[in-house]
């Protein structure tokens, strides 16, 4: 089956997997587009293969129970979160997890910032493009950027589900760091213990729901990465002296 038979449906390539997907809202189309495989064609002329391996389709039913459930939300806001939680639970076959994090790039190496809504995980990658040249750090996802283990290395990909703005880029980077973010007076940092760290990343993941084998599987890539990345717990005001503390910490870490 080739791309061109997917009728109704678009092609995307996203954390280097090839996706199907209907699209019927302006919201999901527009920032899905920069993953979009468009060419149907070889430059030979022949037919482009493009085999999915993953589909995502709502149906309209699933949407009007959502919109029914979350009456304040549009319907192109229920298709776009309907089909993150879908993308996060197929993505586990490919060893791939979903964390509810703002992600940046910067010496080659992704930085993740996680904590719960309102900590300033947003507002701290912005600050680290101010600290250090925007055009220097990238921001890959500024909500739900992909981990996938890969060739016994962690990447972090960027995705169309970025929350409530459309800060995200079809990249990827090698995972360098997890801080997780809490507000306080003073800046302080200490890294985490496996037993730490497991918790606040089951907590931040986005986990299958009633999947018992997937939830394996996320235990298993958690286990993993924890043996493998520095992760962190600090506790920072919003400001530049924060971005400084928290480089000069992992910046150790990169160049051993």
């Amino acid at each position: 089956m080739n791309m061109c038979e997917f009728a109704g449906m678009n092609m995307y390539k996203i954390a280097g997997i090839n996706v199907a997907m209907n699209c019927a809202g302006k919201m999901l189309k527009s920032r899905a587009l920069k993953y979009q495989v468009r060419e149907c064609e070889k430059t030979d002329g022949t037919e482009m293969d493009f085999v999915p391996h993953i589909s995502i389709k709502v149906e309209a039913q699933q949407l009007k129970g959502m919109k029914k459930k979350y009456s304040y939300l549009t319907l192109d806001e229920c298709e776009y979160i309907l089909t993150g939680f879908i993308f996060a639970n197929s993505i586990l076959k490919f060893d791939g997890f979903c964390l509810h994090s703002s992600a940046v790039a910067f010496e080659k190496r992704a930085v993740l910032f996680s904590g719960p809504c309102g900590v300033g995980k947003s507002t701290h990658a912005r600050l680290w493009q101010q600290y250090f040249n925007e055009n220097k750090v990238i921001i890959i996802n500024d909500d739900k950027p992909v981990l996938r283990l890969i060739n016994n290395d962690f990447y972090v990909y960027g995705t169309p589900w970025s929350g409530k703005d459309d800060l995200n880029v079809n990249t990827q980077a090698i995972l360098g760091a997890i801080v997780f973010l809490k507000q306080a007076k003073e800046n302080h940092i200490r890294r985490l213990s496996s037993n730490e760290a497991v918790q606040m990343m089951i907590y931040q993941s986005l986990r299958p729901i009633y999947d018992r084998d997937k939830m394996i599987k996320l235990m298993i890539l958690l286990d993993n990465l924890i043996q493998k990345t520095p992760i962190y717990e600090m506790g920072c005001t919003i400001s530049l002296d924060a971005v400084k503390m928290i480089y000069n910490e992992i910046g150790n870490t990169w160049h051993k």
